[in-house]
Formats: structure tokens, C-alpha cells, sequence
């Protein structure tokens, strides 16, 4: 599926960029700026779309940029450009000089103390560029829509199958030493196929992402799959308002633990927005639930030798025995909240949520059994999640469950809660884990919610 890379795949190096880099934060200094930090970055790749085997859409990208914070004293200012010439850059520099030196004071901005910046980046594997051509994506999507059409007559259309391939690199630096640069690739097939007729049609789909190229599922795969996932919600009906048990398919699951992400990070906690505020060594999980953090994945897609302010990151125990260890924290939120930076500026990096309990045996079925009788959920619409007071209502469609064994599909219903009560009543994970961009996690069975119906 990969083929070899015979010609560069980027215009400029990593030793232009690196210049590049210096003569800014030169011109910063030259300006009056007692700190900086620049980025210089490029990218391109190749995005295919057909959709009942035509072509739909050719997109080719090629980015380039320049992004630089310049700090006079406490006050900041920032400004970017994507023309690489010497006039651009000195008037790029200027121009964040000239912002930072009317705006207002803000005791905590500055750049990361210089004991907490990575001076020595591992490789971590992130770059496997994939120089596919329109044709060969092309056939890629065709295979994967075709293998999903001839699953069964009842798949009637398609919202169309996809071939994204996209690799970048960048070199960040700042006026305290640090200087970091790696290239990175990203790459996907998808498809969705449609089964049924007229108002009773259902549609789901399936995609596989990765940075390699060679460990992209095949298409036949996804569209085999999509295609069985979309003609098992035919014929789905509404249930009645009740209390049960709900199991969130592991995909839907890691939105659960992007929620908690979200809650406890400094944004959110210095700006007093979040359901988890001082709950730092507090119990948010049973005790049977973990969550690490582990940057150092090779290839992974959340790995970071550094965050994107270069401080370094590491592997942590975010949740042990159900206990919060540990907030998401930039330089700047945490001296907000009077703490230290924990890497995560940006985001988490590869954050993976278990439990204790979890048996190898304890696969898809095997928590259908655990649940027993209850809601299987495999879709979510709208947002429907206030970080402020943790109430969760979202439109949901899925599986009505009993005996542990799936009945029928439902849709057009609703299931509510709170966040902070819906992570204290995670009774099982399963060992169906799925990495969900930069989240893992199996399926999570809460042990009560309201589904609201007809």
C-alpha cells in the first residue's frame, strides 16, 4: 500500500528551518524583546473522495508558515506569515513586537522556565511518508465503497469512501536554549456506506487511521464492516423513557475520557468552568479504573518528545486506583493556579484508560453479558455536555439489550446524566480496546442512566 520515497517530500530542510528560526529570534532581540519563540512549519499531502465509484473530489495541499510570540516584559504579542523572505520575517517580528508592547501586562505570561525544556528529543518514529498517487487513491476508495456494496443487496447508496494521506515537519525555538524539530505523517481510508430505502435508511461507517501507511486495514475490511454495522441498524424503533444500564461501544468510549481531559485542564480550572475543580488526589473513578499517559509510544498518534512550547513531556500515572494524580497544565495555566507546567500544552499525549477488573476474556460480547439488560450505544448527536456542572444529554441510537444478548436497534432517543456520577459508576471496561485518535480505551458499562424515548 506504501511505496518508496525516491524524491524529497518537503521544499525546505530542517537546517533552513533551523536558520530560519535563529534569525528571528535574533531580529526579536535586536527589536528590544526579552524573549521569543518561533515555529516555522510545512505540509502536504493528498485528500481523495468518491462516492458510487466517481470521483467526487481531488484535493492537493501544500502549506507553509511562520508563527512567532514575542514577550516584552510581561507582555505579549504574536504574529505569523507564510512568506519565508528576509523583509517578511523582520516585518513578521515587528509586528508581534509592536502588539506585544501595547498590550497589557499579564503576571503569567513568559516562556517555560529553562529547566523544564526537552534540550535532547528522542525519535519517536512519527514520520512514514506516503507519496500515493490521485490514481492509486483512487482504487483505494473505489475497493473500499465496492466491498461495502457487495455485502448486500439492502446497501442502497453511499455517502462516499475517502484516501487522506498528509505529511508535515516543523523546528520550534525559543530564546532559552530550545530548539526542536521532527517530521510527522498521518494517514486514512474511510467509507460510508447507506443501507435501506426512503425514510428508513440507516447509515454508519468505519475508517482506519495511522501514521505508517503499511498498517492501514485494508479497504475490503472497512467496507465489509461499515456495510455490516449500517445493515444492523435497520428497522430500529424508539423505546420507552426508563433508567438502565448503558455500554458505550469502546470508539463512543473514549469520548468519555476526553471529557475528563477537558475538565481538568488548566483552561478550564483556572477559569473556574469545570465539574473537577480541586479534585486533584481526589477519587473521580472506582477503584478499579487507571489511566496513564505515555508519550513515548513509538509511532503513536499522540506521541510528543515535547510540547508545543518544547517543555518535556513524560510518562505518568494520571488516575491510579480511581484517584486524580494530575491536571493538563501549560506554562501559563499553571502559574495561573500556582503550579508547574506538566507538558501538556497542546493536549494529552496517548492516554489510556483500564481497569483492574478486566479479564482478557472480557471481549464485545462478554460485556454485553455483563450488562445484562440495558442500552448498547454506538452513535452520539450534538453536543450536549455542560463542563460547568457535568449534566450530559445527547441524542444517542444503538441496541436495545437483553440476557446480554442484542434484541433490536433503537434510535431517536436520549440518554442523560451527570459526568461526575457517570465515571463514579464505570462498573466494567472491556478488553475490546480501540486507540480513538490519541485515546484507548475498551468499552465502558455505566451502571445507570436515563434514556429517554417516546
Amino acid at each position: 500500500m506504501s511505496k518508496p520515497v525516491s524524491k524529497p517530500v518537503f521544499t525546505h530542510t530542517v537546517d533552513q528551518f533551523k536558520q530560519i528560526t535563529q534569525d528571528m529570534l535574533a531580529i526579536a532581540r535586536e527589536k528590544g524583546a526579552t524573549d521569543a519563540a518561533v515555529e516555522v512549519s510545512e505540509g502536504g499531502g493528498l485528500s481523495i473522495n468518491v462516492r458510487k465509484g466517481k470521483i467526487e473530489t481531488i484535493e492537493q495541499n501544500r502549506d507553509k508558515g511562520i508563527g512567532i510570540t514575542v514577550y516584552v516584559g510581561k507582555k505579549r504579542g504574536n504574529a505569523s506569515t507564510s512568506d519565508f523572505s528576509r523583509k517578511s520575517l523582520e516585518d513578521t517580528v515587528e509586528a508581534a513586537y509592536n502588539i506585544a508592547r501595547f498590550t497589557a501586562e499579564d503576571d503569567c505570561a513568559g516562556l517555560p522556565d529553562a529547566e523544564m525544556l526537552e534540550m535532547h528529543p528522542q525519535d519517536l518514529k512519527l514520520f512514514y511518508p506516503w507519496l500515493v498517487t490521485a490514481e492509486e487513491a483512487i482504487e483505494l476508495a473505489c475497493r473500499a465503497e465496492a466491498a461495502a456494496f457487495a455485502v448486500d443487496k439492502r446497501i442502497s447508496n453511499s455517502e462516499g469512501a475517502g484516501v487522506h494521506a498528509q505529511q508535515s515537519h516543523f523546528v520550534a525555538a525559543n530564546s532559552r536554549g530550545f530548539i526542536g524539530a521532527y517530521p510527522f505523517s498521518r494517514h486514512t481510508i474511510s467509507v460510508s456506506p447507506i443501507a435501506g430505502k426512503g425514510a428508513r435508511m440507516q447509515r454508519d461507517s468505519w475508517y482506519s487511521s495511522q501514521r505508517d501507511p503499511k498498517k492501514l486495514a485494508e479497504p475490503e475490511s472497512l467496507g465489509q464492516y461499515a456495510a455490516e454495522r449500517a445493515l444492523s441498524r435497520l428497522n430500529a424503533r424508539a423505546i420507552d423513557t426508563r433508567k438502565c444500564p448503558v455500554l458505550f461501544e469502546a470508539p463512543l468510549a473514549a469520548g468519555l475520557l476526553g471529557a475528563m481531559v477537558q475538565a481538568v485542564s488548566g483552561g478550564a480550572l483556572y477559569r473556574k468552568s469545570s465539574f473537577l475543580l480541586d479534585s486533584l488526589g481526589k477519587q473521580i473513578f472506582p477503584s478499579h479504573i487507571q489511566v496513564v499517559e505515555d508519550p513515548y509510544i513509538k509511532g503513536g498518534v499522540g506521541s510528543s518528545p515535547f510540547d508545543d512550547e518544547g517543555v518535556k513531556t513524560h510518562k505518568r500515572a494520571v488516575v491510579s486506583d480511581g484517584v486524580l494524580n494530575g491536571y493538563f497544565l501549560s506554562s501559563y495555566s499553571a502559574r495561573k493556579l500556582g503550579m508547574q507546567t506538566t507538558g501538556n500544552s497542546g493536549g494529552s499525549h496517548n492516554l489510556a484508560l483500564s481497569s483492574s477488573l478486566t479479564k482478557r476474556s472480557d471481549n464485545f460480547v462478554q460485556m454485553l453479558k455483563k450488562m445484562g439488560t440495558g442500552l448498547l450505544v454506538t452513535e452520539l448527536m450534538g453536543q450536549g455536555v455542560n463542563y460547568v456542572t457535568g449534566d450530559y444529554s445527547r441524542g444517542a441510537s444503538g441496541f436495545w439489550v437483553e440476557n446480554g444478548v442484542i434484541q433490536y436497534p433503537v434510535e431517536e432517543i436520549t440518554i442523560a446524566g451527570n459526568m461526575a456520577e457517570m465515571f463514579k459508576q464505570i462498573v466494567a471496561v472491556g478488553a475490546d480496546a480501540y486507540a480513538y485518535g490519541a485515546k484507548t480505551t475498551g468499552s465502558i458499562l455505566i451502571e445507570s442512566m436515563t434514556v429517554a424515548g417516546s
